[in-house]
């Protein structure tokens, strides 16, 4: 198994990503710590780790709560021994479907603002203690549109100031033997609901046949003409932190099945 004996922790593991990496860490071996705001959709993940044999923690809190974040990370390595890994998957409050031009400002900064600051919190209460032990793995997750994508809103601007933080702290804490890299996905089916869809862009209101033709035209503009699904992320998100990838650091993972290169 790829985590066998790591202690993982996810951060918005009750969505759908968060949930399914979640799941396949903990079948790789690892015990995960599933932290999010919202108990029910929680308890249900790690129900279906324990379900599956493995081993999974709940906790409630907000990523962007200094204090809770730090507290819960002590709290893991007091119980577990050590922090393995951390990976933040929370959502930023991204709007899209808008003109940049005709966007207000707190719409453009708010994933920003949101993304970059939850990142940093996550990922600095879990270097602190990496680098105490030596080790340790720091994933972040975005859409890689940065690259540029129109009608993204500030999806673009986030995803660039996160890049940036990756790269940066990579830098500054891989002497100390923590690696800090991320992966880009986007429009990963099993993520995609009609009601997620209309909180990020509220002109996007599609029934079933909408979404599959949504589907579809994203599959269209993939290079393999297939868009990732979320056991090939997970998968992929498992590799990265485990004891194989131990050379790959300061960088992202391109996980869009080619919706642009490199």
């Amino acid at each position: 198994m790829l985590l066998e004996n790591k202690n993982a922790i996810i951060y918005g593991a009750g969505g759908s990503l968060g949930g399914g990496i979640a799941k396949t860490f903990a079948t790789e071996g690892a015990t995960v710590f599933l932290a999010g705001r919202t108990r029910d959709s929680l308890e249900r993940v790690a129900k279906e780790i324990a379900e599956a044999g493995g081993q999974a923690e709940v906790a409630v809190l907000d990523a962007l709560d200094e204090q809770a974040v730090d507290e819960h990370a002590r709290a893991v390595v007091a119980q577990a021994g050590s922090i393995d890994v951390s990976f933040n998957l929370v959502t930023r409050g991204d709007v899209q479907g808008i003109r940049l031009v005709e966007m207000a400002v707190a719409d453009l900064l708010r994933p920003v603002t949101t993304g970059l600051t939850a990142n940093f919190i996550t990922a600095r209460a879990a270097a602190r203690q990496m680098i105490q032990q030596g080790s340790g793995v720091i994933l972040a997750l975005d859409s890689g549109s940065a690259h540029a994508s129109p009608m993204m809103g500030g999806t673009g601007p986030a995803d660039g100031a996160l890049d940036s933080f990756v790269r940066n702290l990579a830098m500054e804490i891989g002497p100390q033997g923590v690696r800090v890299l991320g992966i880009y996905t986007a429009g990963v089916p099993e993520s995609l609901t009609p009601e997620r869809l209309a909180a990020v862009n509220s002109e996007m209101v599609l029934d079933e046949a909408g979404l599959q033709g949504l589907i579809a035209q994203l599959d269209s503009m993939r290079m393999t003409r297939k868009s990732p699904t979320l056991p090939q992320v997970a998968t992929t998100a498992a590799f990265l932190a485990s004891d194989h990838a131990a050379a790959i650091t300061g960088t992202f993972v391109n996980v869009t099945s080619g919706t642009f290169p490199g």
